[in-house]
């Protein structure tokens, strides 16, 4: 039997003798329920929401649910020890996590421990997890670029710094894939533009071990720790660590935000850190809504999901840009927890499974992909170069399934299959292999211009391969032009032209 009021009051008479005179109930409460990773306790009439408690033991706690007469306590550790009859008291501080530049390069749990073994963390100062995202009016229109290194995506759903851009798709269709190489393609930003870098903050919830540590040995190796911060809360540790990761890398990210910087931060994923807070309201006793999620998991993800901004130049014009993943299951992005997150975010890159089985690597459907404030942010040259893309993949998915019966088509549609075919080719990236926009600009028009209409699909892989070696080789002046001018103005598009007729006449298919 769980303790009655009366007695828990009793306890608290006896034990708060062994505390400083001024202890009252107020400040200290006494536990009547303890298991799976919470607590129940009496007292503590004047705890804040989010406050950090702590228990007799030593073993720090928050102050999740305040009812009416108990507040309801998710253990931030070992509850060995902790029983019925324990302790706890107020420590008057909002739980909030060390963050600085410090940060950089480091692997840290969600309460910013260190977990790489390479010392202290150096911080700046703490900052709350839970922050009231910035107004309207301390924001800006989302306007520069965060070049995700991936054609596809470049070219038709651009993503812009201060943005929230979801990534869904069923399990094993490359959606960490994506944002690895975003986060890998800002490396070679970075070098290029030492004034203008953009740091990385990569969220990983209820993860596998094994693949977290998979994943930090290749950020490592590929140089990306170098500007990244990576928070664990994988499958082994308690929901309350997986509900609280999230937050922390947001709140990370913000530094950089608040500082003039930009930040980019991968949630991985939010469908998992849905399924923690279910797990720790329905422990906790919240009323169960739809598919057991409590009523305000909208609102988690939301009051997540806002604090993505494109600050304004009083504030600093620093920005942080979110890209949540969600799992959906069987293609359903009809879901409670897909069609949330959809309705919070300005737009989303949808991976199905069929394209990712046809060997469509990243399997990014086009047609219900979509960046709503992305197109503001896309440099001029990629608008021009890839505006036909999109609605000559659209015209080829259409008739795609005709292509058996080529023999019998009219010409036009030949041709739309044809260059359809090619450019499906064109799109298709090796895994970790980013790709800086200037290159792409090139690719992108020698397949929306038709230089590619006649040289075989199997060998347009080929081409676009030797095409960037040849670039590297040759033309780094034409790079350089694209990359500072950013516009397709006659001259540039003549120098694109001349490049491409030169390079086709060396190229053997």
């Amino acid at each position: 039997m769980a303790l009655s009021y009366e007695e828990a009051l009793k306890i608290l008479e006896e034990r708060l003798k062994e505390f400083e005179p001024k202890a009252k109930l107020d400040e200290v409460g006494v536990v009547y329920y303890v298991g799976d990773g919470v607590a129940r306790a009496y007292g503590l009439d004047n705890v804040m929401a989010m406050e950090i408690v702590e228990f007799d033991t030593g073993v720090k706690g928050v102050a999740f649910n305040l009812e009416e007469d108990n507040v309801g306590i998710i253990i931030l550790g070992s509850e060995a020890g902790i029983k019925e009859g324990s302790l706890v008291k107020r420590t008057g501080q909002i739980l909030s996590i060390p963050v600085g530049k410090g940060l950089i390069g480091r692997v840290v749990d969600p309460l910013g421990n260190p977990l790489d073994g390479k010392g202290p963390i150096e911080y700046e100062y703490y900052s709350p997890v839970e922050k009231i995202a910035p107004g309207i009016v301390k924001r800006k229109p989302v306007h520069q670029p965060l070049q995700t290194g991936i054609k596809a995506i470049d070219a038709m759903i651009p993503i812009g710094r201060g943005q929230r851009e979801l990534i869904i798709g069923d399990r094993n269709t490359g959606k960490t894939t994506v944002c690895i190489d975003t986060i890998l393609a800002q490396k070679q930003h970075n070098e290029k533009n030492p004034d203008d870098k953009i740091y990385a903050v990569y969220v990983v919830v209820g993860q596998r071990r094994n693949a977290v540590a998979r994943l930090i040995d290749l950020l490592e190796k590929h140089g990306a720790m170098e500007y990244t911060t990576v928070v664990v809360a994988d499958s082994t540790m308690a929901p309350a660590l997986q509900f609280l990761a999230p937050f922390s890398g947001c709140t990370i990210g913000e530094y950089f935000r608040d500082n003039g910087m930009h930040a980019v931060v991968i949630y991985d994923d939010l469908t998992k850190h849905a399924e923690a807070y279910r797990a720790l309201s329905l422990l906790m006793r919240r009323p169960p809504g739809r598919e057991a999620y409590p009523g305000d998991v909208f609102y988690l993800h939301s009051r997540l999901l806002e604090r993505a901004a494109k600050l304004n130049d009083e504030l600093g014009a620093g920005s942080l840009t979110a890209l949540p993943i969600i799992e959906a299951k069987a293609g359903d992005v009809t879901a409670y927890i897909p069609t949330n997150v959809i309705s919070i975010t300005d737009g989303q890159i949808f991976l199905e499974t069929d394209l990712f089985n046809k060997g469509v690597r990243p399997a990014i459907n086009v047609g219900i992909s979509v960046s709503r404030v992305g197109g503001a942010a896309q440099t001029k040259i990629m608008k021009k170069v890839a505006g036909k893309l999109r609605l000559d993949l659209a015209q080829f998915r259409e008739l795609e399934a005709f292509v058996q019966f080529a023999s019998e088509l009219d010409e036009a549609t030949k041709k739309v299959i044809e260059r359809g075919m090619r450019l499906v080719e064109l799109l298709k990236q090796e895994p970790y292999n980013p790709i800086p926009f200037e290159k792409q600009v090139i690719a992108i028009y020698a397949g929306t211009r038709g230089y590619l209409d006649d040289i075989p699909v199997n060998s347009v892989r080929k081409f676009e391969k030797e095409l960037y070696a040849y670039l590297d080789a040759e033309k780094q002046d034409l790079l350089e032009e694209i990359r500072t001018v950013k516009d397709l103005t006659p001259e540039i598009e003549n120098k694109i032209k001349e490049t491409l007729e030169e390079f086709k006449k060396k190229f053997v298919p």
